[in-house]
């Protein structure tokens, strides 16, 4: 896939890639720190059919959210053809228990051998996290293990 990248004189840059579907997104990124977030057509990145401002938060979740999915589905690809395993995504929400705790207090390997092979956290991937890593409200945890126990690795961080 190819990504466009243009700089905006005075402004910033932007950043957009074209959709299968036709339609440009991208992101802008202004020299105060803001990002905005848009979505125009093939024929005309200037015309704007749709624009969102986000704060850096709004961003990073932003980014947790696409980049976990993209991560999943590549771990689901490279397990396709193991029988038996699977690959979800978690998110720490802000009233689980594990919230500002470590990864380990959970003991989700040992509860229902479930493994979490990587968190992503605002853009950003920790690979293979050690139990010492403290979970924050918005990371997502991508985990491996059987059907069952991601079911229980679920309860397990929603409940305690």
């Amino acid at each position: 896939m190819y990504m466009e990248e243009t700089d905006l004189p005075g402004l910033g840059r932007r950043k957009d890639f074209m959709t299968a579907s036709g339609r440009r997104i991208g992101v802008v990124e202004l020299r105060e720190g803001q990002t905005e977030l848009f979505v125009s057509t093939w024929d005309d990145p200037d015309t704007c059919q749709a624009s969102i401002p986000l704060t850096g938060e709004e961003a990073a979740c932003l980014g947790n959210l696409l980049g976990g999915q993209h991560l999943a589905m590549t771990l689901t690809e490279a397990h396709r053809e193991v029988p038996g395993i699977a690959t979800r995504q978690f998110s720490i929400a802000a009233d689980s228990p594990f919230q500002n705790q470590p990864m380990g207090k959970a003991r989700i390997r040992t509860r229902c051998g479930v493994s979490i092979v990587a968190i992503m956290r605002e853009g950003e991937v920790v690979p293979s996290p050690g139990p010492d890593v403290l979970l924050h409200p918005g990371d997502l945890l991508v985990a491996v293990g059987t059907q069952e126990g991601l079911d229980a690795a679920a309860d397990i961080l929603r409940n305690g």
